[in-house]
């Protein structure tokens, strides 16, 4: 559900609006639109928010941790206030130079090596949610509720050691978080609806009943120590919400927005199952096309000289981040508009720059490509649902992919 209260966009280089659905459904035309005609986008929406579009200007701000904050990460109508340099979800929400030390504690777990471990498990679950979808024998299925969006919350959870049945309250916190920035606030809900309160009572189960020579990540944090000195449970709690919100809906967003493409590319279908050696560069350009993740930073306190494109920018100011708007841009991308599925140059923003570039790559490449293989295994060839194209519906706010993706089944194997 959209948030309605927000009044259409009048303009959207000077009154832009990422949380409504137009932008959702028309990103691309938009990015374009701006990129030809005001590079950097304004709005007062926010209280005042930045939206370049060019690789050049998305690029030099993720760099640049002096003037831009990563405190805040997700633009709402509430600023962060005096949580700089740790934030509330490190190491994401944190600054130099404790951004570092929360980082390097996190990449172990996100290792290449830690991250094959995981393969069987994301296979093993794509199978499961394929023999779910095909069991009664539609020939029209959601390829988002239906699959897309199981794959990354069952293996989160299974990362983390909590219920897989917790899935659908992951879905209602992303939605919260996500789709609608600043909604959930206090007086809205129950304290116990909330992801704090889950992830408190996940904490506290997990003290209460140890799980000694586990590897889940909360028992990791809950072991690991900073300096000699365990970590907080506001650290650790904070950094379970990061695993769940942004090692999730980027995921599926990404799975779906590729089973989105290629329904409409019978080429780029025969292509994978013809040639199957080119999906390592297929997942890349996949990523590159239709990256889901639109970060945000806050112009950092006390900062009078900072810039975008040319356009100064005041202390405490809202700048989006459009990595998909970057990957697009033509200056950096020969025949950027096009998906080319073996194309061998190809370093895109998907995954961020800089100091914050993604540390779940790993995970989120190997399910990318794990739920597009086994999909094509079971299913392959199929097309978006003739009688309703409309009936794709794109998520709202800093994370884009599709919600609902109707898709017709042309063929299928019954054993993958």
């Amino acid at each position: 559900m959209t948030d309605t209260t927000r009044p259409p966009v009048t303009d959207w280089a000077t009154d832009f609006d990422h949380t409504r659905p137009e932008y959702a459904e028309s990103a691309p035309e938009i990015w374009e639109q701006l990129r030809n005609e005001c590079p950097v986008a304004h709005t007062d929406r926010f209280g005042g928010a930045w939206l370049p579009v060019r690789h050049e200007d998305v690029a030099a701000i993720a760099r640049d941790t002096e003037h831009f904050s990563s405190e805040g990460v997700i633009v709402n109508d509430f600023r962060p206030v005096d949580l700089a340099p740790i934030g509330y979800a490190p190491p994401i929400t944190s600054d130099p130079p404790f951004h570092q030390v929360a980082r390097r504690l996190l990449l172990p777990a996100f290792a290449p090596k830690q991250i094959d471990r995981w393969e069987p498990v994301a296979r093993a679950t794509c199978q499961e949610l394929l023999d779910e979808l095909l069991a009664d024998g539609a020939d029209v299925v959601d390829a988002a509720a239906q699959y897309a969006q199981h794959i990354p919350v069952r293996v989160i959870a299974d990362m983390l050691g909590v219920p897989r049945e917790d899935g659908d309250k992951f879905r209602t916190f992303i939605h919260r978080i996500l789709e609608v920035p600043g909604s959930g606030g206090p007086g809205e809900i129950e304290y116990e609806d909330t992801l704090d309160y889950y992830l408190d009572e996940a904490v506290k189960e997990r003290r209460a009943n140890p799980r000694p020579g586990s590897d889940d990540l909360i028992t990791y944090l809950i072991e690991a120590d900073l300096d000699g000195e365990p970590l907080t449970d506001d650290h650790i709690t904070g950094t379970i919400g990061l695993l769940i919100i942004a090692g999730i809906d980027t995921t599926w967003s990404a799975i779906g927005s590729s089973l989105w493409h290629l329904a409409q590319r019978p080429d780029h279908r025969r292509q994978l199952v013809e040639d199957p050696d080119v999906m390592v560069f297929a997942v890349e350009e996949l990523l590159r096309a239709y990256a889901p993740v639109t970060m945000a930073r806050i112009v950092a306190e006390g900062v009078t000289d900072a810039e975008i494109g040319g356009c100064p920018v005041k202390e405490r100011d809202w700048v989006l981040l459009p990595f998909p708007a970057a990957n697009l841009d033509p200056e950096a991308f020969e025949d950027a508009d096009q998906v080319i599925l073996d194309r061998q140059r190809n370093r895109h923003l998907a995954f961020g720059v800089g100091i914050h570039r993604c540390i779940g790559s790993n995970l989120a490449r190997m399910e990318l490509r794990v739920g597009i293989e086994e999909w094509m295994k079971r299913i392959p060839d199929f097309e978006l649902a003739a009688d309703d194209p409309d009936a794709v519906r794109w998520s709202t706010g800093q994370v884009r992919g599709p919600r609902e993706l109707p898709i017709r089944l042309l063929s299928t194997n019954e054993v993958a």
